[in-house]
């Protein structure tokens, strides 16, 4: 599927099954809920803090895939055409950090 595609499923799925689109303060809102939720199993599963028990069960791909979801959301209701605004910004870090990465001692194995 191309983020295009997923503009267009996820638009058509707000206009039928979701009724219409939260605005875009309240989508705004769930977008930091949903990234909180990330961080927390970033946290758990990858960083130093320990689950609670009993252990819960989790879905990290699913809970990046709620952020996805309300960013394209937030996306369609503002106009952004989200494969233009990655390539435009791919272009952007490749000109800007063409080197920048490079030279920097502390990414070196």
């Amino acid at each position: 599927m191309t983020i295009s595609e997923a503009q267009t499923m996820v638009d058509r799925w707000i206009n039928t099954t979701g009724v219409r689109y939260f605005n875009e303060l309240t989508n705004t809102a769930i977008l930091m809920e949903e990234v909180g939720e990330l961080a927390r199993l970033m946290a758990r599963i990858y960083g130093e803090q320990s689950f609670k028990e009993p252990k819960p069960e989790y879905d990290l791909a699913d809970e990046m895939a709620d952020v996805l979801w309300v960013l394209i959301c937030l996306a369609n209701q503002t106009g952004i055409d989200l494969t233009s605004a990655l390539n435009r910004n791919m272009e952007k870090k490749t000109t800007r950090d063409a080197n920048r990465h490079q030279g920097n001692r502390k990414l070196k194995p």
